[in-house]
């Protein structure tokens, strides 16, 4: 089977129901403005479903491919290609991503993947990428244009502060797309620039269209990729199907990653299968136990069990408590903190990713939460130190 990059892109997220109040008729809405707006609508997002339509230009070809996709934010997608003159992604490619798994179907070899990960910690690339174009890029705005039958907003965004490298990362939606200049014709890549127009919604506030255009030092077009959404739909009420797959019956199906012993949706039900016992941390609210996965690494590495927490309104709000048999954190390079259990340090680490780790009882902790909203430390003592069964 050839190796390939399912283009699961989409866009900047692109779709919107939650309405807000119209433009002001006296004057043109702030760039910045409007994108914190559509954060806000990403941020409570609970349903996405639309129909997309992604152009790449390059000197060379054009390609165009049209998508069904349906998204649960942050961690569910299922996206359907509907037609494609890209070899690589033929009419009827499937993907289908949970929290736990990814099924990718490539119907031209008979070949369905399904990469487990259960265990993945959840970040919303559209969130990110309105971010960083608040923070990273000057904002023009240029006013009014029609997309699908609707009034958008026209924001041309051009970086103020990135880096431009031999392979340019352009966030179009739920993954990175690459342009690769080592393919394109031109004597300097270095010299390359990127520069991005985006259409945000005039009644939803939510983005509708995206072109990201690259240029060589001389103004010339090297790479340019378009996206549109249609028959867009938020909130509808999705039901928990569109987000699982069942392959072909003929297809052969390759497994990648450890699947999991169970996912468990209460904890006493986790317990009857962990070798060890399981804490009960006290979280503030509105936290609840979201599913506890338990993984056997295999011989040496041992069971990992890991209890997940979220803020039902925000599932990209989350926690995980680890319990691990072998430890997995060098002391040596985080920070102490002023916390110990019977003795033992608690270990701090900052970053995109926030943990607490500490070694008690013949088991390995990390309490961890990806937005760092909470305080760990308070959270902490009410896991303390369990013993192992073994």
């Amino acid at each position: 089977m050839r190796r390939r990059q399912f283009l699961a892109t989409s866009a900047l997220g692109l779709a919107g129901c939650l309405a807000v109040p119209a433009v002001d008729p006296g004057g043109p809405p702030s760039s910045d403005d409007l994108l914190r707006e559509a954060l806000e609508t990403r941020t409570r997002l609970t349903a996405l479903e639309a129909r997309r339509t992604m152009t790449m230009t390059t000197a060379m070809s054009t390609v165009e491919r049209t998508d069904r996709i349906v998204q649960r934010p942050p961690g569910e997608q299922r996206l359907e290609v509907l037609e494609s003159d890209d070899p690589d992604t033929p009419p009827g490619t499937v993907s289908v991503r949970s929290r736990a798994v990814t099924w990718e179907s490539y119907p031209e070899d008979d070949v369905v993947t399904e990469r487990h990960h259960p265990n993945r910690v959840v970040a919303d690339r559209t969130r990110l990428v309105l971010e960083e174009l608040l923070e990273r890029y000057d904002l023009d705005y240029e006013g009014h244009d029609t997309v699908n039958g609707r009034t958008a907003h026209r924001i041309e965004a051009d970086p103020n502060s990135v880096e431009i490298d031999r392979s340019i990362d352009l966030l179009v939606g739920e993954t990175t797309y690459r342009i690769p200049l080592e393919e394109t014709p031109v004597d300097n890549p270095e010299e390359a620039t990127v520069s991005r127009s985006i259409w945000i919604d005039d009644e939803y506030r939510y983005p509708v269209k995206e072109r990201n255009v690259v240029r060589d030092a001389d103004g010339e077009i090297l790479h340019r990729v378009t996206v549109t959404y249609e028959d867009l739909a938020l909130d509808s009420g999705l039901e928990r199907g569109p987000f699982s797959y069942e392959p072909p019956a003929d297809a052969e199906v390759v497994e990648i990653g450890t699947e999991p012993e169970g996912i468990f949706e209460t904890r006493a039900a986790a317990e009857k299968r962990a070798p060890y016992e399981l804490p009960e941390p006290e979280l503030p609210e509105p936290y609840v136990l979201d599913r506890i996965t338990i993984v056997e690494k295999g011989e040496g590495f041992g069971t990992t069990t890991t209890q997940w927490y979220v803020d039902p309104a925000l599932p990209e709000r989350e926690l995980f408590l680890a319990v691990r048999e072998v430890q997995r954190f060098e002391p040596a390079v985080l920070e102490e903190t002023n916390l110990e259990f019977e003795g033992n340090t608690v270990y701090h680490r900052d970053g995109r990713i926030e943990s607490l780790f500490w070694d008690c009882g013949g088991l390995n902790y990390e309490l961890s939460s990806p937005l760092a909203s909470e305080s760990l430390e308070e959270i902490a003592p009410s896991v303390g130190c369990l013993s192992s069964r073994t």
